[in-house]
């Protein structure tokens, strides 16, 4: 159980929400875990938990809190509101900025500016850690021109512009990303991005590691009323979680990249992990994707202190974060979005 903006986050398997007085109040096996008094709160997200009374949800309603039910792999399933309120002016808000294209500007560029950042961050750990074994003098010139992009970035007031810098940091990146690779060299090379579909082991271990990150960042974004189709960078096309695909570029590095790279040094993943179809995909195996999946759930119990708010918190809850301060932006709270900056 843990309270962040204003909002209680229930992480707890099988717990269950009641209402005492004016207090909601979460237990397990009738024991309770604790209370938190409703004034103080402006939402509740609870995951994997068997339930909420009827009470607690009938109070939260007409005091305008809502209920956000996912799964404990963060699947949206429900949320329990009252009279249409917040998101209704959040939505409409979110669809003004999103048609006008200077506006969406100054979102995606944050978007972007943490996706550099991260990047940068993560090539100067490797750096740190393993000099000896990667080409320093290589790894410097890309941390070095990440800067400058970077700083390009965050001047960008322009939409193509973004773009073109986003695709420049991301060619320098996955340049150097097969140097990260330390074991089993011979089984898990990477010599640039292809998907639709992967051809070689590890763009099929990051292009499904990407499916779950966007699913986890859609989930967050409904969960915090937010449209998770209408985004600002991606622009709309039918069937594309775009807002999805703008909050998980700052995301991508460090959730996703960081997590592949270790499932392969750690050997968690190995050759037989996978299978080639006739037309040349490389799939993860059925015991491959079960693995993957559990690493993944693993990966998201793991604490980190998070830089803008100064909590500590688990790592699946990044993005519901990063939800709630786009959403506090966008309803005049914060002058401006901070992105998921890693160090």
């Amino acid at each position: 159980m843990r309270k962040l903006l204003n909002t209680l986050f229930v992480t707890t398997p099988e717990a269950y929400l009641s209402l005492n007085g004016e207090n909601v109040v979460v237990s397990k096996e009738n024991e309770r875990l604790g209370r938190v008094p409703l004034h103080n709160i402006e939402g509740i997200y609870t995951f994997g938990s068997v339930g909420a009374s009827p009470a607690l949800m009938g109070e939260c309603a007409s005091r305008g809190i809502a209920i956000t039910f996912l799964s404990r792999s963060g699947r949206f399933s429900a949320r329990v509101v009252g009279q249409s309120r917040g998101n209704v002016v959040l939505r409409k808000t979110q669809y003004r900025v999103s048609d006008d294209l200077e506006a969406s500007a100054v979102i995606a560029r944050n978007f972007i500016v943490g996706k550099i950042f991260n990047a940068r961050a993560y090539l100067k750990r490797m750096q740190r850690d393993h000099s000896l074994r990667i080409d320093v003098e290589r790894f410097d010139l890309t941390i070095q021109a990440l800067t400058n992009l970077m700083k390009k970035a965050r001047l960008a007031r322009d939409l193509d512009i973004l773009r073109g810098v986003e695709g420049q940091a991301a060619s320098l990146y996955y340049d150097v990303l097969d140097q990260c690779i330390l074991q089993q060299k011979e089984d898990f090379y990477f010599d640039g991005r292809n998907k639709r579909p992967p051809l070689d082991r590890v763009n099929a271990l990051l292009s499904f590691a990407y499916t779950l990150l966007a699913g986890d960042t859609a989930a967050a974004l409904e969960a915090v009323g937010l449209d998770a189709y209408v985004g600002f960078l991606h622009r709309d096309r039918p069937g594309r979680a775009s807002l999805a695909l703008d909050l998980m570029e700052e995301l991508r590095c460090v959730c996703a990249d960081r997590f592949v790279i270790y499932l392969i040094n750690k050997r968690v993943v190995e050759k037989d992990d996978f299978f080639v179809k006739e037309n040349g995909a490389v799939l993860l195996t059925d015991e491959g994707r079960k693995r993957f999946i559990s690493q993944w759930q693993e990966r998201k119990q793991e604490k980190l202190v998070h830089p803008y708010l100064s909590e500590r918190i688990v790592w699946g809850l990044i993005p519901y974060v990063q939800a709630l301060l786009l959403a506090r932006y966008l309803r005049g709270d914060l002058d401006e979005y901070p992105p998921f900056l890693w160090r």
